[in-house]
């Protein structure tokens, strides 16, 4: 495995980044700590998750099966950077209840509370906003963070799906501040097909020093070679890849990018993952494998070396926007 710096941090982290979300929902328990044990093995010591996953009246339980896990003691805990995260209502189901959601100082020091109980643990390494909330000033947030540094519970911060001005005001008003660093990371949707975060967003963070994570790296299954898949009888698209592949066009261009990949030899879904690993400014992106055989998959791609002719021509199928302002002005 190979590791680097979380953006401008002295943290080393691991160029893949388990992803927990199916743990709960479609992976049981046991089966869940066998993937976990398996990264670990692997050298994957970055684990994401969030205070919400689980999902419905299960909101919480991926957090804690991983807190089981750790207290299987072996060193787990030590050898894993854990990142949560914070913003989704986690009151009890129906109209939430004022204060159960989004980033006031009085949720995010509930929120932390809960989670280190619920994953077995006395601090989180990487506390993440999960989405913006356009209510709360970030003097607020960043009161908040301090407090919780100081008393050891949270090491660092990070965003997730902000858009480019919300990083660098987020950075602005904690270097205005002082005391807390600000946000090392950020959490985005990016891949091949879906690459409008190289407009502002990786731009934003690589100035301001945060490390890109990248979510849904197989854009929920369309990279994955779904089109192959289902001409060999296979698992055939469902959710976000079946909906696209009703389109002709884009379907279209995901033959074209199998059909690139076969000729090279190369499984789509370790390519896509190859590829983000070859980008600018990203950390690792995060991989959620229901399976130990996807994780197997997912660990292929690091070891992938993509050609200058084969990135070549996973431009010309997915040329994604180009720059910002360049991309929507002259």
């Amino acid at each position: 495995m190979e590791y680097t710096q979380l953006g401008r941090t002295g943290l080393k982290v691991s160029r893949l980044v388990l992803g927990t979300m199916n743990f709960g929902p479609q992976t049981d328990e046991p089966d869940s700590h066998a993937i976990m044990d398996a990264a670990l093995d692997a050298g994957i010591n970055f684990f994401d998750t969030a205070n919400v996953y689980g999902w419905g009246e299960n909101k919480g339980r991926t957090e804690e099966i991983i807190g089981n896990w750790f207290a299987k003691g072996g060193g787990r805990r030590d050898k894993v950077v854990v990142a949560t995260k914070v913003y989704g209502n986690m009151g009890a189901d129906g109209p939430a209840w004022p204060n159960h959601d989004k980033l006031s100082a009085l949720n995010i020091r509930r929120s932390v509370d809960a989670s280190l109980k619920r994953l077995r643990t006395d601090h989180i390494d990487l506390y993440q906003f999960h989405h913006i909330d356009r209510a709360t000033p970030f003097e607020e947030i960043w009161q908040a963070v301090d407090v919780l540094v100081q008393q050891g519970k949270v090491l660092y911060a990070g965003s997730s799906n902000f858009p480019g001005y919300k990083i660098a005001q987020a950075n602005e008003i904690a270097a205005r501040r002082g005391g807390t660093i600000g946000l090392v990371s950020e959490q985005c949707l990016y891949n091949l097909a879906e690459r409008r975060a190289e407009m502002e967003v990786v731009p934003a963070a690589q100035d301001y020093g945060l490390g890109v994570i990248p979510w849904s790296p197989l854009h929920g299954g369309l990279l994955g070679g779904v089109i192959k898949k289902e001409v060999q009888g296979g698992r055939r698209a469902s959710g976000r890849a079946a909906t696209a592949l009703n389109d002709s066009a884009v379907r279209a261009q995901v033959q074209a990018y199998e059909d690139l990949l076969d000729k090279h030899g190369i499984e789509p879904g370790e390519a896509a993952l190859a590829w983000l690993l070859t980008r600018p400014g990203v950390t690792g992106p995060i991989v959620g494998p229901r399976t130990a055989e996807q994780l197997a998959s997912a660990l292929r791609a690091v070891e992938l070396e993509l050609s200058p002719e084969l990135l070549a021509g996973l431009d010309e199928i997915f040329p994604g926007p180009g720059p910002a302002p360049e991309a929507f002005a002259w």
